[in-house]
């Protein structure tokens, strides 16, 4: 059992950090190996096949001593140190010569590998023709009853798409297809055929449609197989819940995070609205009423200060009883 790894820099935190699971994974890389004994023919497949899946993908140009259908543990340390979950080997041998081994790593472990012969091959630099740029996502075309009733080429037809699906994007230009691989199973043959599409003038708002093949082309044999059980195989496919969730209606989110929300109400009358109105919005009073309440308010101050507000005539009836007792003592 391994421990757990602590990261000491910033640079380990942040390669831990893009180690770990996520809702949504990212792109596949594929590893790219030969065995301990190789042909310049399968070294050429390699370097073209790097080129197609480029950058997703990393060339190992040294030999390997190992065997996947025999031994996976290899194969599997150096899919977990390049990081990539998709594999190619090659290796040449009297029994089967010119060998190519197709297959997928799950959780660490070898999931499923096909194993396919090449009995012709040309390459990318035989056909004088443009290539199309590095990066683009591929039109896939699967032709052949077998690819729907085999089991094994129905797993194979799914490795296929895992290892040249290309980047994943949310939506692609009429330009921006401009390669078309074509996998066609008759029998008992694998044929791949690689295009470049061309968009030309027809007169009318859509183009006319040509492709020209680039290479490169492969004639290959199915040979052995080792597939994963239907457990395990359902296991490895499963998704989270929190990616199978509906979307919301009116409800959408902007590329920094924030959500965003339509909502839809009757339609109002602003005149009956009630509102908030400010002080400089009321209506100004009249001025006779204006004036009139000023004069009051003054005038009722001013019987406050002198001792006559409400009961001013209980002040004059002090004022003349003291007047009085005055006049008698004089």
């Amino acid at each position: 059992m391994e421990g757990v790894v602590k990261p000491r820099t910033h640079r380990g935190r942040r390669v831990l950090e893009a180690r770990e699971p996520k809702l949504r994974e990212n792109d596949k890389s594929a590893l790219l190996l030969q065995g301990a004994s190789s042909s310049m023919l399968l070294k050429t497949v390699l370097k073209d096949m790097h080129s197609l899946k480029k950058p997703l993908s990393v060339l190992y140009r040294k030999k390997n001593m190992t065997r996947p259908f025999e031994d996976q543990t290899s194969v599997e340390f150096f899919s977990r140190k390049a990081e990539c979950s998709l594999f190619l080997f090659a290796s040449h041998s009297k029994k089967r010569p010119h060998n190519l081994t197709l297959g997928r790593i799950f959780d660490h472990h070898v999931l499923d590998m096909h194993e396919l012969g090449l009995e012709s091959y040309r390459s990318l630099h035989e056909f004088k023709v443009q290539k199309c740029m590095q990066g683009l996502k591929p039109l896939l075309l699967f032709t052949g009853e077998e690819f729907e009733s085999d089991l094994e080429h129905r797993r194979l037809k799914n490795i296929l798409i895992d290892f040249f699906r290309g980047p994943s994007i949310s939506a692609v230009r009429l330009g921006g297809l401009e390669h078309v691989l074509s996998f066609t199973a008759i029998n008992g043959r694998i044929f791949v055929r690689s295009y470049r599409v061309l968009l030309k003038r027809s007169g009318v708002k859509l183009p006319r449609v040509e492709l020209e093949e680039m290479g490169p082309f492969l004639d290959l044999v199915p040979r052995r197989v080792r597939i994963a059980s239907q457990d395990l195989f359902k296991r490895a496919m499963r998704r989270p819940p929190a990616v199978l969730r509906k979307p919301r209606k009116n409800v959408s989110h902007d590329p920094f995070g924030s959500k965003l929300g339509r909502i839809h109400m009757q339609q109002q009358h602003l005149d009956t609205l009630a509102l908030h109105h400010g002080r400089a919005l009321r209506k100004p009073r009249k001025e006779g009423k204006g004036a009139n309440s000023e004069n009051e308010e003054s005038e009722s101050k001013m019987g406050k200060v002198n001792g006559r507000g409400k009961g001013s005539n209980v002040g004059r009836k002090q004022d003349v009883k003291s007047r009085s007792k005055k006049r008698r003592v004089h």
